[in-house]
């Protein structure tokens, strides 16, 4: 019971802690904006497709029309959005959570002794 204890007061310390909240603050600032902007970027190709037909069946080369190449681009923005994803996770994110673990175990560690 001790151990449980403790571990919740481990979790309520680096909950409150300063590394914590940049964290939250930094994986805050980039996911928001982006997925915001991943659903408008969405939301207009829906509602393209419903309400502007013959914007959206404007043929640009051969049969390809408008909404094929929207499709296609949901497809590259959704990786492109994962990319960068990623180079902020590594960059920004992960050197602090890192730390978060280390001071995880090492108390959680202390109150096995």
């Amino acid at each position: 019971m001790t151990e449980r204890t403790g571990n919740h007061r481990v979790y309520e310390e680096l909950h409150a802690s300063a590394d914590f909240q940049d964290l939250r603050k930094r994986y805050r600032a980039f996911a928001i904006p982006w997925t915001v902007a991943f659903l408008a970027w969405y939301l207009l190709y829906v509602v393209s497709s419903n309400w502007a037909t013959d914007f959206m069946n404007t043929k640009l080369i051969g049969n390809v029309n408008v909404a094929l190449i929207f499709g296609l681009l949901q497809f590259a923005s959704t990786f492109l959005i994962a990319w960068l994803y990623s180079r902020h996770a590594n960059k920004n994110l992960d050197p602090i959570a890192r730390r978060l673990e280390q001071r995880y175990r090492d108390e959680t560690e202390e109150a096995r002794r």
